[in-house]
């Protein structure tokens, strides 16, 4: 390694015309008189050796529909005759795809993404040591992408997790995982950013990373320098579908909490306000008075909502919920997750030019099941509700459901909050009940006709 490190160093000065003492000199020298220390690069090989084996490749086989084209016997596709003698052909193929998950406890509890495991019920986990285990899915989460998987094992390796909040930005991390099916990868670099809210994920605050990440790293550990596992490696920006700088990944702490919940229950509840905000501007800031562009302006409220009934109004600017400060509108929907529906919060608020608390009795976000197969609006990613008679009568219609948040599917389709549902597949919908039960009924594909302002269009929904 040092001479590794003297090369480069004799490569450098040929470049800037100094000698080599003298900049080995300058390096020595650099922090002793109040400049900036050196930084050295850490060294991954202790933390791989003592955490990677709880690191898993996990594969899930698919059979997916075929439709082709067959040719009787001796019949060129370049003949005349071939669109003529041509039929068509049904059948099904496998499909395999790759991912990865880590061991949480020595039982054989693995955490992955929930677009890993899709709507399967059983996924096959391969340990480093070769060791090959059917793992069953507990259960998963739309919302957050997390999936619960058991192994019939017992002890395992298994990971230690960390606090996400103690991470800095600029701090070193590292991920394990299965790029491409390359089993055990590792890649390293720093965190980008916390807190990242990205578009259809509004309630998880993602941590932003240069790590390299690529399909298959999906469900991977992201560890810190102590070997703490901080997040789970999610998703990646991309326009070319491989790893361009931009990496996002899954606080640990918001994954924990949902496998705890679907392995005491089956099922992950959240807080619901009831409020849909927007981001403060300098502009409007000032407008309100406030010292700072900090919080979320309530835009508007649902209707008989816990908002509503605590008395929270548009023009109101939410500034901190139970003591913790917003920094931004998105900060409002992924505290708001976090309360337990029925308890009461505290919301400090901006309003005609001074703070004031209201208390909230917060209310449930629509459930995610704890099976593998999410139904209905869950698997959708919306949370909807009946209209009332006086928005029936405002929206001129009979029947149908207000939108009041997407997400995944739904927020990739082009819904929005605010529209309204009126048919699945033509057939009308004036209950969450047949709403869902029509989704069911549709299985992959579903065209929802709704209604937003006065235009009325259908948004293609498609199955995970």
């Amino acid at each position: 390694m040092k001479s590794i490190r003297r090369g480069a160093v004799l490569v450098l000065c040929v470049l800037l015309g100094v000698s080599s003492g003298a900049l080995a000199g300058q390096a020595a020298g650099a922090g002793a008189d109040g400049g900036v220390p050196a930084v050295t690069v850490p060294n991954f090989a202790a933390l791989v050796r003592r955490y990677g084996a709880a690191v898993v490749n996990i594969s899930v086989t698919r059979e997916v529909a075929r439709l082709g084209i067959q040719l009787p016997p001796g019949v060129s596709p370049d003949s005349p005759l071939a669109p003529f003698l041509a039929r068509r052909v049904i059948g099904n193929r496998e499909e395999v795809s790759l991912g990865s998950g880590f061991i949480v406890s020595g039982d054989g509890v693995i955490l992955t993404n929930r677009h890993v495991i899709g709507d399967s019920t059983t996924v096959d986990v391969k340990l480093t040591d070769k060791r090959e285990f059917k793992g069953r899915v507990i259960g998963s989460d739309s919302i957050s992408d997390v999936a619960v998987v058991k192994i019939d094992a017992h002890d395992l390796p298994a990971v230690v997790t960390g606090d996400p909040a103690r991470i800095e930005v600029g701090d070193w991390v590292m991920a394990i995982g299965s790029p491409y099916g390359f089993a055990n990868t590792v890649t390293q670099g720093i965190v980008s950013a916390k807190s990242r809210s990205l578009p259809g994920e509004s309630y998880i605050p993602f941590l932003q990373t240069d790590v390299p990440i690529n399909p298959g790293n999906s469900g991977g550990p992201l560890f810190d320098l102590r070997g703490r596992v901080i997040a789970i490696n999610s998703m990646i920006y991309s326009k070319t579908g491989g790893y361009q700088g931009l990496s996002f990944a899954i606080p640990i702490d918001i994954a924990l909490d949902v496998k705890d919940q679907l392995l005491r229950s089956g099922h992950v509840t959240r807080g619901r306000l009831g409020i849909v905000a927007q981001e403060v501007s300098q502009s409007l800031a000032r407008s309100f008075g406030l010292p700072k562009p900090d919080g979320a302006l309530v835009s508007s409220v649902a209707p008989d909502g816990p908002a509503e009934r605590a008395g929270i109004h548009p023009g109101d600017m939410v500034l901190a919920v139970n003591g913790n400060a917003l920094d931004d509108s998105a900060d409002l929907l992924t505290i708001s997750a976090r309360l337990k529906p029925g308890a009461s919060a505290d919301l400090l608020v901006w309003r005609a030019g001074a703070a004031v608390h209201v208390n909230v009795t917060v209310g449930a976000l629509l459930a995610t099941t704890g099976d593998a197969r999410l139904t209905g609006q869950q698997r959708a990613g919306i949370a909807a509700r009946v209209l009332t008679p006086v928005e029936q009568q405002n929206a001129h219609v009979d029947h149908g459901l207000l939108v009041e948040q997407v997400s995944g599917a739904a927020s990739g389709a082009g819904l929005k909050a605010g529209d309204i549902v009126l048919a699945v597949n033509r057939t009308p919908v004036s209950t969450l009940a047949e709403f869902a039960g029509q989704l069911r009924q549709a299985g992959e594909n579903a065209a929802l006709l709704i209604q937003r302002g006065d235009t009325r269009l259908y948004v293609p929904m498609h199955g995970d």
